[in-house]
């Protein structure tokens, strides 16, 4: 016996979730399914990276001043060609970039923005272990003409898309419009994301924390107290949980997820402002955890009320099982967020 040929098709789930609401024109999808089709070509990438020269540095730093991989390159030109030409995006954005990315004049401009950080964790390319990419869709606020920077710097709760695709040991693709996470899985064999994990809900209290404790001397008191927390110290007040860190936030939000946890990256005195960027990183991946259930905090406020002020905005981040984060936020209200 073969077994089971009851599979569902990224494009078909779509298409039956789009059926729900008798006002959608299918645009939204279709632009779901670039992304999907972008995916697929950086996971192809991906796996064969060191057969065809896309691994290692550029000998470049992008405008964060951080050292360009080969395969960030590649990844961000595969998504601006997946999306530039469609006639559904009047502008994109990327963390590669140091300015919003115009929709070339040969082609028409939609009403959708679309952001992202196209390879996630890239200093982990060459030891061969997780990255990701991630990504955001808005509805864009201009009326007309080409999309403008009040199109790009919107709250992440006007978000209508967000997701993440995680290239491991299988290649996942996840993702909200407002309705549920739902996650697929690429099967090689046939080329389709099939899907895998319907209507994620996220545990209310988790079994992990994802933190780089190296830093942890250059934390703020509240972030202290919180990983004390985290590591027993406090068991009056949270229970103890085993460390995971892989040190690609795709990856580590991914388990997290799953299988219930906390990822930070606080602010430090290196870096008093956090180190991940809101419209790239911190609001979609807010967006995606509060659909399952979880919570995003800077440790005083829901990421998804920031409103950005600068395209590559960094913020701290506490993400995760709702528990967990409300528990980083009272170690804040309680000790305060100002440097040791």
């Amino acid at each position: 016996m073969i077994g089971t040929t009851a599979v569902t098709t990224i494009e078909r789930f779509i298409i039956d979730q789009e059926h729900k609401y008798p006002e959608a024109t299918g645009e939204l999808s279709n632009l779901l399914y670039d992304i999907a089709l972008g995916a697929k070509l950086i996971a192809a990438a991906t796996r064969r990276a060191g057969l065809v020269n896309v691994l290692g540095a550029m000998g470049t730093v992008n405008v964060q001043g951080e050292e360009q991989q080969k395969l960030d390159v590649f990844a961000n030109e595969i998504l601006k060609n997946a999306l530039n030409h469609t006639g559904r995006v009047c502008i994109l954005a990327s963390e590669e970039d140091d300015a919003p990315i115009p929709i070339p004049p040969e082609y028409p401009a939609g009403k959708y923005v679309v952001m992202f950080d196209p390879l996630d964790g890239s200093s982990n390319i060459d030891s061969n272990a997780s990255v990701g990419t991630i990504f955001s869709v808005y509805r864009r606020v201009s009326m007309e003409g080409r999309g403008v920077m009040e199109d790009v710097l919107q709250p992440g709760h006007r978000q209508v898309a967000a997701g993440y695709i995680l290239y491991g040991s299988s290649t996942m693709m996840v993702y909200t419009t407002g309705q549920g996470v739902h996650g697929f899985t690429l099967d090689p064999t046939i080329g389709e994301f099939l899907l895998s994990h319907p209507d994620i809900r996220t545990p209310e209290v988790g079994k992990y924390y994802s933190v780089n404790e190296s830093n942890y001397a250059r934390w703020n008191r509240g972030t202290q107290m919180a990983v004390r927390g985290f590591h027993g110290d406090t068991p009056e007040r949270i229970k103890g949980k085993n460390s995971r860190y892989i040190g690609a936030f795709v990856a580590d939000f991914h388990r997290n997820l799953i299988n219930g946890g906390i990822f930070l990256y606080p602010a430090d005195t290196r870096n008093p402002s956090g180190k991940l960027r809101l419209l790239y990183e911190c609001s979609p991946m807010a967006f995606l955890v509060e659909q399952a259930g979880g919570a995003a905090t800077d440790g005083v406020r829901r990421i998804l009320e920031i409103q950005p002020d600068t395209l590559h905005q960094r913020v701290p981040l506490a993400i995760g099982s709702k528990a967990d984060v409300e528990f980083v936020a009272r170690m804040m209200e309680e000790h305060g967020t100002a440097a040791v």
